[in-house]
Formats: C-alpha cells, structure tokens, sequence
C-alpha cells in the first residue's frame, strides 16, 4: 500500500475489523450514493441520510466508525488518489480487491458529503437571504422616520439587550425595599393564570425526574404559583395542568383542585378571601384515564382549552363577587409555560381578549439544530419522535401572540429566539422604540423578551460552618442524627470523608452523564482525591425505564465497571424531593463541588441550590449558567464536550481550599438575588407594563377594578365607526381598506346610524345585568340573543363541497331536526370563509332564509354578524339583512396589521405576478371588509404554501392568521387570534352558549382553519362521501400532519356517509342533540 500513512492505517483497520462490502454499500446509501452513475434521491433526503453519524446507526460498528473517521478527516483528493494507487496495484488477491472496492467507495462517500454540504450551505444562505430582504422590507416601512434611539445600539431606558446592563440584574437592594414595594401594592386584586400542562404536578412531594417530564419545568410553576398567591396585590394564583386519574400514578393527580400551602404564612394579608391564595387546577383532557408524554398531547390540546375557559368564567365570576365589585374579575395576564401550554394561552388569550405571557423553558428550534448535529435522527425522525414542527409551530403562534416572553437568561434571548421567523433583536428595539415615541408602526408587533431569573426559598436554608483546615465540617447541632440519604450515600464509598462530586440530573443524553463519569475515571488525581454521586432520578428495574434513560444509566454502569470506580461512585435508585437539601448538605460537609455539565442546560436552577447550601459549582458554558456565574461568581465555567477541561476544573476546586472557600462565601453573599420574593416583584412590576385588556362589553381602565361607567352600550363603538367595520351595502364602493356607504346619500348614512343604534340597545337589554349569565333573552326584533336559550346549537362548516350540496346539507339537517328547531331547542350557526356579501345571494339561492340561522361566522371568522328578522332593521331594499356584532372586533383586532399589512400584501402580491408573468393573485376589494383582506387566487400552482406566507409575515413582524379556502382559490388574512373556532368560543363567552352543547357539521377536508373546527369539547359530525372534493395542496404543504393536531379516536368524532336527513339524524341522536 502507498499514499497517506493515515488513511492507509485506517483502511486496514476497516478490513482488520471485518468490514464488508454490505458495510460499505450501507455507508454508501447513507452518503447518498451507490456505485458509479447512481442518481435519485432529493437533495434534502441525501441531507437528512448524511446527518445519521454512522456509528449511531444500530449498534456500534467499528468499521462503520473507521469509514466516518476516514470521511470526516481528510480531503476528497487525497482520497482519490488512494484509490488511484490501489487501482493500480490490482492483483488477484481477495484482500486487495476489497481494498480497491473499499477505497473507491470511501472516496465516492467523501465526494458525496462534501456535495451535500455544499448543498446545505446553499440552502442555509438562501434562507438568510430571505429572511434578510423580508427585514429590509419592513426596515423600509419603517425607515421614513427612524430616531437616533432605532438607528443606533442605544434605547432612552433599560433593556435586557443593552450592553451597559449586561454585567448586572435587577435586584431588591434590601428588606426594607421588598417591604415598601409590597405597601404600594398590596391594595390590588390580581387574578393571573399560569399554565403548564404536562407531566405530573402537585405541590407536595414532586416525583422530579421520574420521567423527562418530570423535572426543573414542574417544580419551577409550582413555587411560582405558591410565591406569587404570597405577594402582596396578588389575590389569587390558578396553575392549570392536567386532570390524570390512571392507575400507574398517585391519586393525587386526579384531585381536580389543590391548595398550595404558603411557605411564609405571615406575608398574607388580612383581608384574604375564600377563593384567594394559589391553587393547582386539573382540568381533564385526553385520555382520561391514561398518564401519556407531552408529544402525545397534542391533538388534545383545544380540549384543555375549552375546559380552561369554563373554568376561568366561573372563577372570574366567583372573584367579582368576592372582592366586592360584583363585575368579573379577569385575569391580568395568562401565562403559558413551555411550547404546548403556550399554544393553549394563545387561545385563551384570544378567546378572553386577556394579555399573554410566555416562558419556553426549553425550545423546539434549538433541539432540533442540536439533535441533527448529534447525527443519531434524521429530520424526519427527530419529527416522528418529538413532534418537533408542531412544536415549533406552537412557538412561532406565542410570538404571534405574548405581550412578554420571559427567559431565564439573556443567552436564550440572543441565540435561542433568533433562530424563529418571528423574533428579530434590532427589530424589536426599533418597534419599541417607536411605540414610546407613539409613532406608527404599521401594523408590525414584537413581543417583549426580558430576562427574569428563576427564585428560590432561602428562608429555610441555614448553611454549615467549615473548619478549611481541617478534615471536618463542624455544624451547629452535629450531635443530631444523619438523615437517612446520607447512609444511602456512603455506603458506596470505601472512604466516604473524601470531597463529594456531586451531580443531580436525570439520565438524559443531553445531561452529558457519561462524559462526567469518563472526566473522573481518567483523571488518577481526581479518583485519589475526591468521590463521585450521581442523583439520576428514580428507578426501580433498568428494564422498566424509556429505552433513552436506561440505555445512559446502562453505560454509566459500564464505565464504572471500565474504570474499576467501585467504591468511589455512588447511584443510589431512589431518593425523595424533600431529601434533595440534605444530599447538598452532604456534600458541602464534606467540602465538595457541585457540577452540571450539560450540553446546553437552559437555567440551571439546581446550581442556585446548590449554592445557597455553600458549594461551590462547575458548570456548562453554554446557556443559562454564564448568567448565574456572573452574578454569583462561586465556580468555573468549561465546555462540556472538552473532559480534559471538566476534570481539571473539578480537581482545581477540590485540592485548592482557598480556592474552594472564596468560591462558597460569594455564593451565599450573592445568593438573595435570587430569591422568590425579587422574582416576583420584578414579575409583577413587568406585568404592570402590560395594557390591561379584557372582554370591551365590560371594559376597564384598571387591571384589576372594572368602571360603572364601561356600561355594555359604551362598549360600542361611535356610530361614525361603522364604515369601518361592515360593508353593509351591496352597492357601496371600496376605496384603500376603508368602506364608504353611497357617498351622495346623507340619508343613507343617517339611516345606518339608526341601525347602529338599535343594534346598541338591544345589547345594552341583552346584557343589563352581566353578573347574570342566565338573564333572559330579549323580546322583539332583535333575534341574537335567542341563542341563550338554544340547548343544542348546530354549526355548518362544509367547506370541501360545490353550493349546491351544501344548500342540500343545510336542507336535510334543517329536515333532520324539523322538531327541536321549531320548538326552539335547537339553534343553527353557518360557519364559512365567506364575506357577508356574499352569504344573501347565497342562500337566497337556495330558497334559504336568513332568518333561519341564529348567527353567520363569515370570512373565515373575522366578521360574527346576527340575521335581521324585521324590515326596519334594514337600511334599504338593497342593504343586507345583517347585523354586525362590533363587540366580536373588539375581540379580534388585538395587533391587527390593517392598513399597514394590506400595503405589505399589495406589495407582495405584486411580486409574486411580475416573476410569474402573470396575474396570479388580485386583491378582492368586494370581499375584503376592516378585519379581513381577501385575494383571489388565479393559479394556485403560483402561490406560496400558507407555511411560507406565515412565514414571510412573521419576518416582517406582521402579525396575522394566513388561510386558503378549500380549494385554494381564496386567499383571506384576519386577525392574528380570530377563526372560525375561536368564534364558538366568543359565543360562549358572549351569550353562554356551551360548548359541550356545540356540534358542529365538517366534511372531509376543509380550509386551513380545518383543524380547528374537529378539536375541543363540542361534538363533531364528519360527512364522508364522493361529493367532498379533494384539498388543493396549499393545505397539504403544513409542516406537520393533521394526526398531531386532533385525535379522530375521541368519542365527540362521528363519521356519516353521505348527508341523507335520516343519517343526519342518527348522529345527531347520537350526541342527544335530537330525541330518539
């Protein structure tokens, strides 16, 4: 053999370890090749083939591993050349046959990964391209009056990315400071809802790290939770979660309600209600009796949401009572924590017209950048695995929708965030910047990122004194006996007065255990010196454990064995949470370190701990720790994929006692900035820069206290207003987004006044006294109300079939329940992407009434309009039978782009038809109205997927909801928090229409909103059948599947073939909408 002296030992190390041409063809199809000539394969399926790192494909294969070695460490030409010279020294021997079959190949793999990574290259610079000339594009929106504040770094007040604030965090400076904050607020009567929906939580003895559910997320809510309902101004806490009654998990769990004990009883006030204080509320959704991952509780997501809903209507109604107003009391805000919660208050916060706050915890971009460079998935398989799209989805849905998003640290903010559409540094100070300036933004929002650091209860935590000369720790009360854990600890140990390592992690891969365990077993000063504990969550059988957890414990054990570490490790199975302080204790006796040394660990609350127990820390560089080394300044920060650099840092600590004690003492001088009561005060202080909004038929300028002068008629807007929420005229002209009423008609005009007039005082009858959600319904003209006493309410929304079957569907269903409609039980709602001038002709169409609907939902649920049963009600012969419910706007319009959106999609438009040279999509100014731009599609073959519009929305900071129609030849962008099925839930909150009496009547596909419509507590009716044409495949381009959004398995889902009255019927006897 000749050539490179390397590649050549590595070629025969392959052939030496068995490699087989079946090794390398695998390793071949994984670099995306065959042989010569061979061709196929998409260039993101070669991408997602080269990312499996070979040894991680099945069990670990050494020539697998010799051919990664090969490939990723030296260039293609000289492997070309290898291959030249075995070619050349061809002989009939088997041995150098392979090896000139093996060359070419590992040559050919070379070629191929440097082509994928060009590739990748392309694609990730094409993607910064379009993300910077989206930004250039609302740059030049913004640009016509920059301040010097947006131009440059430098913002007139504190920001988190601020370079002069850098090096510091907000803090209380003393007691006496907490002390006067809490008297200024202490007369307030906040109600906030927290939500974390995952996992198991209760607030007694935390299962932490019984599963990766279980862990840091849990405890954090739960001592939020307890920590706000003990600060003053603070009335009462809800933490939402799930309601899991399954026979594998304790009872408590199925507990709907649970009071959380204060830690600090004397903090609470005098004045202290009934209801007050923090409570975990379940709310059952899902399987009800089934304990399931977070990435399983996807599809049941709107059905938490419903159930939270009601909930929160009763309580706001309970608190309003309590507190004396007699008006409801809402919640401040609606915090979501972590992507699947956050999605949940994005809807309850458009449901309530109620600020949102969210908190990642962790981020679904970010995993997924880190597990494709791990190499063991593919895209594909992270996805199947993790449900990591939707995820992200979700994450880009809170963006769209928080006020504030609260991090733990700054690097979460600037690294994390960054990677999402809808979240861009520069541009969210410039934003901000304009809004104090009370300059137009057109249309374009961001939400606020600060970093609030988690808090911790001091109060209870006494650190022991040390002798750092001698061998001892001496502690007030040393006569006292060990805790049990201690003995559990030290039986390990052959010499258990050694310096304890101690980690506390569950056993993740992403926890860097093993890379922990080899740092210690190959650092002979390290083993001599010091002892190691590994707290990795609970066990009982390896067997029983996810196949992820135990395959690391089960390495962690092998390396023990490798390293002959018996009687130096301790992994004891179980321990409880209340027996965590004293393992600290443990290990700070006997003057140890503690150590996390993740991957990239988000926080890292259990360094703060740790800390507060007076030991000092080494810890990962990457994340949230730089933050907490920066301000306590106890310990070394390393990276974690260097073990050399975590052994020495460990053993610097342990074997320099000054070291050691300089790094304790600055722990505890610096530890209250941590604590809850900072934490919450900084909380609330951020939340009271919040613009209250609540529910506008009962406004208030105060978070907490509702005006008698908001009555419900002040709650419409000025009868001027009205041209611009309705185009109520079939005849009118549209100028800009504006609508005009006939402009040489002054009678017209008076005549709408009228309208709106009577549309006010039948409100203002409906809802004379708003604490009474059974009031009875108004008499006369005016037919809206009248849903309040429906029992059963059945929604229309076939959208997947031509008119005249769903005049025929509306018919039969009409047919089906002739009975109960007549009798008044049972109420119809037409639910449909069409604008309200298009809704008359079409049912008139039909020999439909109008007056047979008690609602419309129109242009994809933008616009909630009543039908008009009396003549006067209308304007002209030519006007529509309609009238607008202004409160639903008032709903909606929460960071509506209007004008500004509209010019951005004008724009868009317009270069979408010059690079096709056609006219692909025109604005439809007939059917567009103030929340709602419509276009007409003319080649749906031309026009983005509605994943890549949102997306380019989103870059441009425009906040909006993007659907197609069935068929992909309507194009309509509302509201970011308006749909179809958010109006079923204002009708609840409006009139009290119940959801769970809701059913509502689907074909097979539908438009983008589709999936909202099959999700929640109301019943579904799915018409299944060949009159339902086939979706156009702008909906089939999601990034997820329909299955990660609804469970088609949960008993509200009937399926009926065809739409005959007495199949109708049936499955509305079914539901006992009608009587058998």
């Amino acid at each position: 053999m000749v050539g490179n002296d390397w590649i050549n030992s590595y070629l025969e190390a392959i052939l030496d370890a068995g490699g087989t041409a079946g090794d390398i063809s695998a390793a071949s199809v994984a670099g995306g090749d065959d042989g010569p000539g061979a061709g196929g394969g998409t260039a993101e399926e070669k991408r997602d083939k080269s990312s499996l790192m070979l040894r991680e494909r099945g069990r670990f294969n050494p020539a697998r591993y010799f051919v990664e070695e090969v490939i990723s460490g030296f260039d293609e030409t000289d492997l070309y050349k290898t291959w030249v010279r075995t070619s050349a020294m061809r002989s009939p021997q088997e041995r150098n046959t392979r090896l000139e079959n093996m060359s070419w190949r590992i040559w050919n793999l070379a070629r191929k990964k440097k082509q994928i990574e060009g590739e990748e290259a392309s694609r990730l610079s094409k993607k910064r391209l379009e993300r910077e000339k989206a930004r250039q594009d609302a740059a030049a929106d913004l640009s016509e009056d920059l301040s010097e504040g947006e131009k440059g770094e430098n913002i007139n007040e504190s920001s988190v990315h601020d370079e002069s604030t850098r090096g510091r965090m907000p803090r209380i400076g003393s007691t006496d400071a907490i002390e006067v904050w809490a008297n200024q607020h202490k007369d307030k009567k906040l109600y906030i809802v927290l939500i974390s929906i995952h996992g198991l939580i209760r607030g007694e003895n935390m299962e932490l790290g019984r599963d990766s559910d279980i862990g840091g997320q849990v405890k954090y809510v739960v001592e939020l939770a307890r920590a706000l309902g003990e600060t003053p101004g603070v009335y009462r806490v809800d933490l939402l979660t799930r309601q899991i009654s399954a026979p594998d998990v304790d009872w408590s769990y199925g507990e709907p309600t649970e009071m959380l004990s204060p830690r600090n009883s004397e903090n609470l006030g005098d004045d202290m209600g009934e209801s007050s204080g923090a409570y975990i509320v379940r709310i059952p959704f899902g399987p009800r009796e089934k304990y399931i991952p977070k990435e399983q509780l996807w599809p049941h997501i709107q059905e938490f949401v419903d159930g939270a809903l009601v909930h929160i209507m009763q309580m706001s109604k309970v608190l309003g009572e309590q507190v004396g107003s007699e008006r409801r009391v809402w919640p401040v805000v609606i915090h979501g924590h972590y992507a699947d919660a956050g999605d949940s208050a994005a809807l309850l916060s458009g449901a309530l017209n109620v600020p949102m706050v969210f908190t990642g915890h962790s981020l679904g971009r970010d995993k997924l950048e880190q597990l494709l460079k791990q190499g063991r998935q593919t895209r594909d398989e992270v996805n199947a695995t993790y449900k990591i799209m939707r995820r992200i989805e979700a994450e880009e849905l809170c963006l769209d929708a928080s006020e504030i998003v609260i991090t733990s640290t700054r690097q979460e903010i600037e690294k994390q965030w960054g990677l999402y559409n809808g979240f861009d540094v520069t541009m969210e100070r410039k934003l901000r910047a304009r809004t104090k300036r009370g300059v137009s933004c057109y249309g374009r929002y961001m939400p606020r990122m600060i970093a609030i650091p988690p808090g911790m209860e001091f109060s209870h935590i006494v650190p022991h004194d040390v002798d750092l000369d001698g061998d001892e720790a001496n502690e007030v009360g040393s006569g006292s006996p060990d805790p049990p854990i201690w003995a559990d600890i030290m039986r390990f140990f052959s010499n258990p007065r050694k310096p304890m390592i101690l980690a506390i992690a569950r056993p993740d891969p992403k926890k860097n255990i093993t890379t922990l365990v080899k740092a210690f077993g190959e650092h002979p000063g390290l083993r001599n010196l010091a002892n190691l504990t590994l707290i990795m969550g609970n066990r009982d059988v390896i067997d029983e454990m996810s196949s992820t957890n135990g395959a690391v414990l089960t390495s962690v054990l092998k390396l023990i064995d490798k390293y002959d570490l018996y009687g130096q490790v301790a992994y004891p199975k179980h321990h409880k949470q209340s027996e965590v302080p004293d393992i600290y204790r443990l290990a700070a006796r006997t003057k140890g370190v503690f150590i996390n040394c993740a991957y990239i660990e988000p926080f890292g609350l259990t360094l703060i701990e740790a800390a507060a127990y007076g030991l000092p820390m080494v810890a990962t560089q990457n994340g949230g720790p730089v933050d907490i080394h920066r301000v306590l300044d106890n310990g070394i920060l390393v990276d974690p994929h260097n073990q050399n650099d975590i052994a020495e840092a460990l053993y610097k600590l342990v074997s320099d006692k000054h070291l050691w004690a300089q790094c304790r003492q600055n722990g505890l001088d610096n530890i209250h900035r941590f604590s809850w009561p900072e934490h919450c005060k900084n909380y609330l202080s951020l939340v009271g820069t919040v613009k209250p909004r609540h529910p506008r038929w009962q406004r208030s300028d105060d978070a907490t206290e509702v005006s008698e002068s908001d009555s419900p008629g002040d709650s419409l807007r000025d009868v001027h207003d009205i041209s611009l929420n309705l185009k109520l005229s079939l005849d009118s002209e549209k100028a800009g987004t504006k609508i005009n009423i006939e402009r040489n008609s002054t009678n017209a005009r008076r005549n709408l006044e009228d309208a709106v007039l009577k549309f006010s005082n039948a409100v203002s009858e409906g809802t004379k006294d708003e604490s009474d959600e059974n009031a009875e319904a108004t008499t006369g003209s005016n037919k809206w109300p009248s849903l309040r006493r429906r029992k059963h309410i059945v929604v229309i929304a076939v959208d997947s079939v031509q008119n005249a079957d769903l005049v025929q569907i509306i018919k039969n269903l009409f047919e089906a329940s002739r009975k109960e409609k007549s009798s008044g039980a049972v109420g119809f709602v037409l639910s449909t992407s069409r604008a309200i001038s298009e809704i008359l002709p079409f049912l008139t169409s039909g020999g439909i009434q109008t007056t047979e609907f008690d609602a419309f939902i129109c242009s994809s649920g933008s616009d909630l309009c009543y039908p008009s049963s009396s003549p006067e009600d209308m304007l002209s012969p030519t006007e529509l039978p309609f009238m607008i419910d202004l409160d639903y706007h008032s709903q909606i319009e929460y960071r509506w782009g209007g004008e500004g959106l509209r010019k951005t999609l004008i724009r868009w438009a317009a270069e979408n038809n010059s690079q096709s040279g056609q006219e692909v999509v025109v604005e439809d100014e007939e059917c567009s109205s103030t929340y709602c731009i419509s276009f007409k599609v003319k080649n749906t073959e031309a026009v983005p997927p509605v994943k890549d519009l949102r997306k380019t929305m989103r870059i441009q900071a425009l906040r909006c909801h993007v659907l197609y129609s069935h068929d992909g030849s309507k194009l309509n962008l509302i509201p970011l928090l308006a749909s179809r099925s958010q109006a079923l839930r204002y009708l609840y909150i409006r009139w009290g229409v119940e959801l769970a009496n809701m059913t509502v009547v689907v074909g097979e596909s539908g438009d983008t909103d589709y999936e909202g419509l099959l999700g929640g507590v109301h019943k579904t009716i799915i018409l299944k059948g060949s009159f339902n044409a086939a979706p156009n495949q702008l909906h089939a381009a999601r990034s997820y599947s329909l299955e990660d959004v609804i469970s088609f398995d949960k008993p509200g889902i009937a399926s009926v073939e065809g739409y005959l009255p007495d199949s109708l019927k049936s499955a509305l006897q079914q539901f006992g909408v009608l009587k058998d």
